[in-house]
């Protein structure tokens, strides 16, 4: 891996085994370190909450993974690659792949440590008339050492650039038709033996458009509660999903923006806890800066940058010591077929092109 904030890529071609097997091979010893990393955070959050053991988890990673073997045999093929490429069992790289979903199907209620600021930008409030989609991704500040970009250059289906942690699937990503993605955490109940979030988000990639993509959201057996996010050249949604309901926004002439709390009536009195209050700070300013209009990826990039509301910023750092930081930044602009990402905090990172053609 490279420096602290520099974004390290690769880049996957063939069929899913093979791409899967790949990307194990290449970042075999930063995949070793990031499961066991993982485990180990997942154990002591366990522990402060009395709650289920590495066990009960791991048992529920596998029972998961079944439902994807199902659900998209190809994107289980991948994962069965990257698990072997790495040298790790397939059971416990989707677990700790796909931690938040999984935990909370063994641990919910749960405290809410992370965060995501996801915004959508429509054309009337764009300097340049395009949709703009994007967002910070913040979790577990030791997860800063494992961001990797992607770019698949599958034998069946179209090219893809995601952001993710190494050997997991996407987390944000556009593919070449400029259909891009992403997602936000928040905690409903009824969490259950599901495909996780980043299974869902590895599908929604594959989609040739918005239609196709928001119908995997929607059908997915979800696993866990999350918003998802959908854009192209035309619009925008965004899902705010349980495990067993979804609430969807169009894009209007207002930004759709979204951090780590529910909405919806109906998922807020199942809402697994209270939200806090970076969760509300961040809402609120996002709000009020993209309503000015007249937005484009540099500006973006500065309000990605935000400190202003102290230790409840959109900007996160690690010694902010709130068990949460932004470990990348991403936009993308569907038309232009480009999307821009950063590792680490929009105002730390290096921020690089990852575009199509």
């Amino acid at each position: 891996m490279t420096g602290a904030f520099d974004l390290p890529k690769i880049e996957l071609r063939g069929w899913a085994r093979e791409m899967g097997r790949a990307h194990g091979e290449a970042l075999r010893p930063e995949i070793e370190r990031f499961v066991a990393q993982r485990l180990a955070a997942f154990e002591a959050y366990a522990a402060e909450r009395g709650g289920a053991d590495v066990q009960s988890f791991l048992d529920a990673g596998r029972a998961c993974l079944d439902t994807l073997g199902s659900w998209d045999p190809s994107a289980h093929a991948e994962h069965c690659g990257t698990a072997e490429g790495a040298g790790i069992d397939a059971a416990k790289l989707y677990a700790i792949a796909n931690m938040t979903d999984v935990r909370d199907v063994v641990l919910l209620p749960a405290r809410d440590d992370e965060g995501c600021s996801a915004l959508i930008v429509p054309s009337g409030l764009s300097k340049t008339g395009d949709v703009i989609a994007g967002q910070t991704w913040d979790l577990n500040p030791q997860d800063l050492d494992f961001i990797v970009a992607v770019h698949r250059k599958p034998a069946e289906g179209p090219e893809t650039r995601s952001v993710t942690c190494v050997g997991c699937p996407t987390l944000v990503g556009m593919n070449e038709n400029g259909v891009s993605m992403g997602t936000t955490n928040i905690k409903v109940r009824g969490s259950k033996v599901g495909v996780g979030y980043l299974s869902i988000l590895h599908r929604a990639v594959r989609a040739r458009s918005l239609r196709e993509a928001a119908l995997v959201i929607e059908e997915a057996p979800r696993a866990a509660a999350h918003t998802y996010w959908v854009a192209d050249a035309g619009g925008a949604v965004e899902y705010e999903c349980s495990a067993d309901r979804f609430v969807v926004r169009t894009l209007e002439k207002d930004a759709l923006v979204r951090t780590n709390h529910v909405f919806d009536s109906t998922h807020r009195a199942a809402e697994g806890e209270a939200p806090n209050s970076s969760s509300y700070a961040r809402l609120k300013r996002l709000e009020t800066e993209l309503a000015r209009g007249g937005h484009d990826v540099g500006s973006l990039r500065a309000l990605y940058a935000s400190r202003a509301d102290g230790h409840d910023s959109i900007s996160r750092h690690p010694e902010d010591e709130t068990g949460t930081a932004t470990n990348a930044c991403i936009l993308c602009v569907p038309a232009q077929r480009k999307m821009w990402a950063c590792k680490g905090p929009s105002e730390r990172g290096e921020w690089v092109e990852l575009g199509f053609g």
